[in-house]
């Protein structure tokens, strides 16, 4: 039977003297290696048993270990206790993750194990590298009064440092994630002091945690302390400079501001008010000038109406007026009390005058007296200006020295309060790690595991060692000399293919055809409808001609990623040529390389490629006889394609597919007009494939010269004849031409005639 699992030799066929010079493959296959060690089951048990045993021995051997663990809890947070710390505290997840792991790293500082060491005495166990302090010489010299000399300082530190070797490594530090917790594991040999150890190295570290705080806290304070004295002293040199510079420059004043600027202020401030007076008497002795200057009364000014001289003046004027006119009427003007009336009213008058001369003059006076007081001002306040603009510039250098007294008396009051903070803190224990579980003395031991996973790992290895040994001596001292029992030699019929049927020598310039692959078109890759009844009206539908097709939208399935499989070895022997041409050729029946041809072309439409199925079947013609087939429901779309024929054009169809049927000639011509087609749809530039269904074999010359010309072939094998049979057919038909087949499609699909009954029946 032809095995598809092997490469297909397409060797020459060897003579008979040739056949006997072949050596069968020497290999186990899984019935002979349980046959064999089944065979050797006693042998592999007692290697088992062995096993156990050695490793239950070596498991005694071993020196038993013992692990104390102690769990300590270091929050990096630590106490809130004053306002400032000496170091900042971690403030994101990551900080503190890094806190928490340098804190474990400092568990096992040198300075933290020394400590230990120095309180359990390891310099002196043999366990960790020390002695027991009196050897057998120092105990036999005692006897007799002698007495070893004590180890120098070098021997001690080198006991201790093989101690602290010894220490780390019998010590692990174990970080729990997403937690502060730190577990301490110590193993020893002894379980009392592994326990030991373990609760002496985390006192030892809270111990050193603690020192460590308080020893930063000192020696901040110290230096703080030490600033101090040269702060105060730089503090009081300042405000003593600034003193004396204020005491040479006169700058005397209350705290808001210095006298001068007062002065100055009130200075001006009295100028402002005396040139009002000055505006003011300069205003009333305007006034009176004019009253004078014209007719109007002269006594018409504020003043003289409201004095009371004036008043009562003005009054016996008006009266001796009245007395004047009454005696005018009555007597003469030359009558003597007239003329003394007449006297009288020119003394009332003359009288008022003077006394508004000396309101005038009193205006006058009053306005010399104004400009001299505001001269005076003018003068005092250009005095204090100047000496205004002295003490100014004076400031400068004021202000400068007060800068400096107010910034040295702040870092003096600083380093003043940050010393007292640090001395305070020295006390303080703001360390939040503290022990959550106390190490105590191991029930179990940790090393090693128990006998009876020993026993159970050396019956393994013993097992497998043994049953590696029958093997490897079965295959290499009996396997190479006999052939497999199981396998039988094909018989060249079936393994070796002649290259042409009428060659009688062979040709050692054949070379090995590549392997070709292989589908199976199955009914669960098809669907089947009735001819004809289910078209529409959108032109031919290759789906519905009445051939088993593919499922519509059926997702990716064996059937075409095989198939996609050999379009691709196409395109690759191809080598870069557009639109290649692919022929499927079958033996039997030619209704199923038809049907297989356009399941192979709806498999190509469907991942968007242009294809051009051609029929090169001039004898048969199914594919034509079946698009073309008479009584159909729609006229077909004809394309500009023809074969040779005006009659014989390509039908474009729904499915992305041109069909180009078979033309009514002999062989060669049909052959000839097959190749013009071809090169005619390949100058154009139409389609990214073309499909050949055929020719029919056996082959004819020109079917022959057909095959020439693609550039891959498939064979189509219907499953209801052999398919060795008819591999063989159709490989001694192919020729030279087998090279070019790079798949093999198996038609497992119902035969036609079984279909037309299983459709008479639905009918």
């Amino acid at each position: 039977m032809l095995d598809y699992n092997q490469p297909i030799d397409r060797a020459i066929t060897p003579t008979v003297s040739e056949a006997p010079q072949r050596k069968p493959e020497a290999s186990f296959n899984v019935l002979e290696l349980v046959s064999l060690l089944w065979r050797r089951k006693i042998a592999i048990a007692s290697a088992a048993l062995i096993g156990a045993c050695l490793a239950v021995t070596v498991g005694k051997s071993l020196t038993p270990r013992y692990t104390a663990t102690a769990q300590l809890y270091v929050d990096p947070r630590e106490l809130q206790l004053v306002d400032r710390e000496l170091t900042p505290r971690a403030q994101d997840v990551s900080g503190m993750s890094m806190v928490v792991e340098s804190q474990a790293r400092l568990i096992t500082s040198n300075s933290v194990l020394l400590q230990v060491i120095q309180q359990a005495g390891l310099d002196k166990d043999p366990e960790f590298g020390g002695g027991d302090g009196r050897t057998l010489t120092s105990s036999l010299l005692g006897l007799i009064g002698l007495h070893v000399r004590a180890p120098s300082a070098a021997e001690t530190k080198e006991v201790q440092l093989a101690a602290l070797d010894a220490l780390n490594k019998h010590i692990t530090i174990r970080k729990t994630d997403k937690s502060f917790i730190v577990d301490i594991e110590v193993w020893s040999i002894d379980p009392a002091k592994a326990a030991m150890l373990a609760n002496t190295l985390t006192n030892t570290y809270l111990t050193e945690s603690r020192n460590s705080q308080a020893l930063a806290a000192r020696r901040a304070t110290s230096e703080l302390s030490g600033r101090l004295k040269e702060l105060r002293e730089r503090l009081r040199n300042a405000e003593t400079a600034l003193a004396t510079y204020k005491a040479q420059n006169n700058f005397v004043g209350t705290q808001d501001s210095l006298i001068s600027d007062q002065q100055l202020s009130s200075s001006n401030q009295r100028l402002s008010a005396a040139r009002a007076a000055t505006m003011d008497a300069q205003a009333r002795l305007d006034q009176i000038e004019a009253n004078k200057r014209t007719a109007a009364d002269a006594g018409a000014i504020p003043e003289a109406l409201q004095s009371p001289t004036i008043a009562n003046l003005r009054a016996q004027y008006a009266d001796a007026r009245k007395k004047y006119a009454e005696q005018t009427a009555e007597l003469g003007p030359r009558h003597p009390a007239l003329r003394q009336t007449e006297k009288q009213v020119e003394d009332l008058k003359r009288t008022i005058n003077e006394e508004i001369e000396r309101f005038a003059l009193s205006a006058k006076n009053d306005l010399t007296r104004a400009r001299d007081y505001e001269a005076s001002l003018n003068r005092a306040l250009e005095v204090q200006k100047r000496q205004s603009v002295q003490l100014s510039q004076a400031a400068v250098r004021l202000r400068e020295l007060e800068r400096e007294a107010d910034a040295s008396r702040d870092v003096y009051q600083s380093f003043l309060k940050r010393s007292r903070e640090t001395e305070e803190q020295e006390t303080l224990n703001t360390s939040a790690a503290r022990v959550i579980g106390e190490a105590t003395v191991p029930q179990r031991r940790s090393f090693p595991p128990g006998m009876s996973l020993f026993a159970m790992i050396g019956f393994i290895f013993g097992a497998l060692a043994a049953a590696c040994w029958f093997v490897a001596a079965e295959h290499l001292f009996n396997g190479a000399s006999a052939p497999e029992p199981g396998r039988r030699e094909r018989t060249p019929a079936h393994d070796v293919m002649r290259p042409q049927p009428e060659a009688a020598a062979p040709s050692p310039a054949l070379a090995l055809v590549e392997k070709p692959l292989i589908a199976r078109l199955q009914e669960a890759d098809v669907i089947r409808t009735l001819a004809a009844i289910l078209a529409t009206g959108g032109g031919v539908d290759l789906t519905r001609v009445g051939w088993p097709t593919l499922r519509p939208g059926f997702p990716l399935t064996t059937l075409l990623n095989a198939l996609r499989d050999m379009r691709a070895a196409m395109a690759r022997r191809a080598g870069g040529k557009t639109m290649p041409v692919m022929a499927l050729v079958g033996a039997g029946d030619t209704t199923g390389r038809s049907m297989t041809a356009l399941n192979f072309a709806l498999a190509a439409a469907r991942d968007g490629s242009r294809v051009l199925m051609i029929d090169a079947d001039h004898q048969a013609q199914t594919l034509s006889r079946k698009i073309n087939r008479p009584g159909k429901s729609e006229p077909s779309k004809l394309g500009w394609l023809s074969i040779g024929n005006k009659t014989v054009r390509e039908i474009k169809t729904v499915n992305g597919i041109s069909v180009l049927p078979a033309t009514e000639s002999d062989a060669g011509r049909a052959a000839e007009a097959i190749r013009k087609a071809i090169a005619q749809a390949r100058s154009a530039g139409g389609y990214d494939l073309v499909i050949l269904d055929g020719p029919a074999m056996p082959f004819s010359t020109a079917g022959r010269k057909l095959l020439d010309g693609t550039d891959a072939l498939v064979a189509v094998l219907p499953t209801s004849l052999d398919i060795n049979d008819s591999m063989e057919d159709i490989l001694s038909a192919l020729g030279t031409a087998q090279r070019k087949l790079v798949g093999v499609v198996l038609d497992e699909l119902t035969p036609a005639t079984q279909a037309r009954q299983r459709g008479k029946q639905y009918a």
